[in-house]
């Protein structure tokens, strides 16, 4: 059995925090000391790293608790429906490094940027040997084969 402070120091958690998940139902210590201090055994260590991995995937407090609680069909929703998010925030992400690098243009900050325009693509792709249709025949096939990617890519 470990004690919160030696639980806390593995998982590099704040004392306050797993306080705070005990008090919020996520994280109860199984047992208590002759002192009382909380005791955490090693279930408690295998929920911690469940938890753990569900903090790291940006996964709210509450979807975690839910998600232990449940059968494996509401872990699948759950991520589905984080998976979606991170997808709404990666192309609004995009929108805002577009219109950095359209402010940017001509200031030299360009060179700078990790992204790409058209022309910058069509360049690459000509070097490497490709026609115009097969440059044609690549979109096609990156249109088709990955739709979502595509649209990012865009």
């Amino acid at each position: 059995m470990l004690t919160i402070s030696h639980f806390a120091r593995r998982f590099g958690l704040s004392r306050s925090t797993l306080l705070y998940y005990d008090r919020i139902g996520l994280l109860r210590p199984s047992g208590r000391s002759e002192s009382n201090y909380r005791l955490y055994s090693p279930a408690d260590v295998a929920r911690m790293e469940q938890v753990d991995v569900y903090r790291k995937a940006g996964l709210p407090l509450a979807d975690i608790a839910r998600v232990l609680a449940a059968d494996r069909g509401s872990l699948a929703q759950v991520l589905e429906s984080r998976l979606r998010e991170l997808g709404t925030q990666i192309q609004a992400l995009r929108r805002q490094q577009q219109v950095l690098v359209a402010l940017l243009r001509g200031r030299g900050a360009r060179r700078r940027a990790r992204t790409l325009d058209k022309q910058g693509w069509v360049a690459i792709l000509r070097a490497t040997g490709l026609s115009e249709d097969d440059m044609r025949r690549w979109h096609v096939e990156f249109e088709h084969g990955a739709p979502e990617a595509h649209q990012d890519f865009l």
